[in-house]
């Protein structure tokens, strides 16, 4: 698996960026900075170190920009690539056809964390070269494969952009928990089998939600909306036929726990850590987004069955259905 791109923040994605275009064009390259119409481009001004080519490589201004995405996508998807006036590529070549005519601009490389395949790289750099007014050599479209080279290359590329994870915003992956969202979705529309479940010793989820900052409102809303589902989820995990989905579940988890620790140490109650979760999840992903609910249902279940959250040794019991 590659290095999670989409799990950065901006302005991690802009210094990893500026790295990678380091080893294409040479040390020169200088950080992102806001220009005066708002846009954040980093440049390179000289002769390129062999790039594209040593026989041609780039001369003069070559400003890059990177555009980064916290899901998962395409070059020649509509909202990014696409040929309406809102997507980004329109948006961006506006902004760099600016900087040509200002003689501020001889070559262009768009780094984003998306795929490129060669006909979506074919057609955009003819569409960016006309409208910014360049020859095609001189626009370049960097994707995730070119970040990957970027690392075989130098595997230090994020120690030396200064990337530390706990720097960054509350991000999680919604990769595994999507599977485990779609096999507990299944489940729920056939009869689940009756497993013998025994109560263990955790939190109670009034001492959880002091320890958490979860106020009471919507702790009390949370149990309202989705108390009858705990003990199905609990079920579905604890039948040794699901083992593959509970491993899945343990470790998003672990990832999900670590990941708010260094976010609550900003202070945010756990009302807003759990709305941020729910939030970054079903927007990632399709399927999580077309079930929100359970989506939010299990995000809770973890937080009441003491999975994530700070937690104390006292016992809470799922409520038994009548």
């Amino acid at each position: 698996m590659g290095y999670p791109y989409e799990d950065l923040a901006e302005t991690q994605f802009e210094a990893l960026v500026v790295q990678a275009a380091k080893l294409l064009l040479g040390k020169g390259v200088q950080g992102f900075a806001l220009g005066v119409d708002g846009g954040r481009d980093a440049r390179f001004e000289g002769i390129a170190d062999g790039f594209p080519s040593y026989a041609r490589p780039w001369t003069g201004i070559s400003i890059i920009q990177a555009k980064h995405t916290m899901s998962y996508g395409y070059f020649n998807d509509p909202d990014f690539g696409g040929d309406a006036q809102t997507s980004v590529v329109s948006i961006e070549v506006k902004r760099a056809r600016k900087l040509r005519l200002a003689g501020k601009l001889d070559n262009y490389l768009l780094y984003s964390n998306r795929y490129l395949t060669a006909n979506a790289n074919e057609k955009l750099i003819g569409t960016i070269s006309t409208s910014i007014g360049v020859p095609e050599e001189c626009v370049r479209l960097c994707g995730i494969e070119a970040l990957d080279e970027a690392f075989r290359l130098e595997p230090r590329l994020a120690d030396l952009a200064g990337i530390n994870p706990l720097d960054g915003p509350l991000i999680v992956s919604s990769r595994e928990l999507a599977e485990v969202v779609e096999a507990i979705s299944i489940s729920l529309n056939e009869k689940l089998p009756s497993i013998q479940t025994h109560p263990v010793n955790r939190t109670s989820l009034n001492e959880k939600n002091d320890l958490n900052s979860m106020s009471q409102e919507t702790s009390d809303r949370l149990m309202k909306n989705y108390s009858h589902l705990l003990r199905q989820i609990k079920e579905f995990l604890a039948d040794p036929g699901n083992s593959k989905y509970r491993d899945m579940y343990d470790s998003c988890a672990e990832d999900f726990d670590l990941k708010i620790v260094a976010y609550k140490e900003e202070r945010h109650s756990f009302d807003k850590v759990f709305s941020q979760i729910v939030e970054l999840l079903t927007k990632r992903d399709s399927l999580l987004g077309r079930n929100r609910r359970l989506t939010r249902a299990i995000v809770f279940y973890m937080y009441w069955n003491c999975d994530i959250g700070e937690t104390e040794e006292k016992s809470d019991v799922i409520p038994v259905e009548a």
